[in-house]
């Protein structure tokens, strides 16, 4: 009876370590599906100055694709300037969402890189943020769940305001 039932715990542990890696939307923490809805929903979001034209990639970027563009929602908005960069010196307060589109190439977004302020949460950093790295598709790059671990070293660096880099990169 033993010889038969090693197998088939085999079996379904080979069937369950490739259902885990096969990664779908759903399969990640629900935060990062929540990013990623935001990302592609449909709240008013305003562009970094104003403008949605696709920026290169900046020299000292950590993000590998070619091309990005910036936008902010309402409540981030409101700290932007009459030129539409973010004001110095601001602390982005609880609802700030700003959602960094990057491009392989010209022919559309590959991931998202998503910034969500909400202290208290339990994905949020010691600053409030909870960060997402998430592809188009919707497989997570780097879950929420990690509290920014890669995201927050080139983020707390200089020319930082409150962990984004917009004005110090694309002045």
């Amino acid at each position: 009876m033993r010889h038969r039932t090693l197998p088939a715990l085999l079996s379904i542990a080979g069937l369950l370590t490739v259902l885990y890696a096969c990664k779908h939307e759903t399969d990640d923490a629900p935060i990062d599906l929540e990013l990623l809805t935001r990302a592609r929903g449909p709240e008013a979001m305003v562009w970094y100055k104003f403008n949605s034209a696709t920026l290169p990639r900046s020299s000292g970027s950590g993000h590998s694709e070619a091309l990005l563009r910036t936008r902010f929602n309402s409540v981030a908005e409101a700290y932007l300037d009459t030129l539409g960069k973010v004001v110095p010196g601001t602390v982005f307060p609880d609802g700030s969402l700003v959602v960094k589109e990057l491009w392989p190439d010209a022919s559309g977004v590959g991931t998202y890189a998503v910034m969500l302020k909400r202290g208290g949460d339990p994905f949020a950093d010691e600053n409030g943020w909870i960060w997402g790295y998430i592809r188009a598709n919707g497989q997570v790059r780097t879950s929420a769940v990690d509290r920014g671990a890669v995201c927050t070293g080139c983020h707390a660096g200089p020319g930082n305001i409150n962990g984004t880099l917009m004005n110090a990169a694309f002045p």
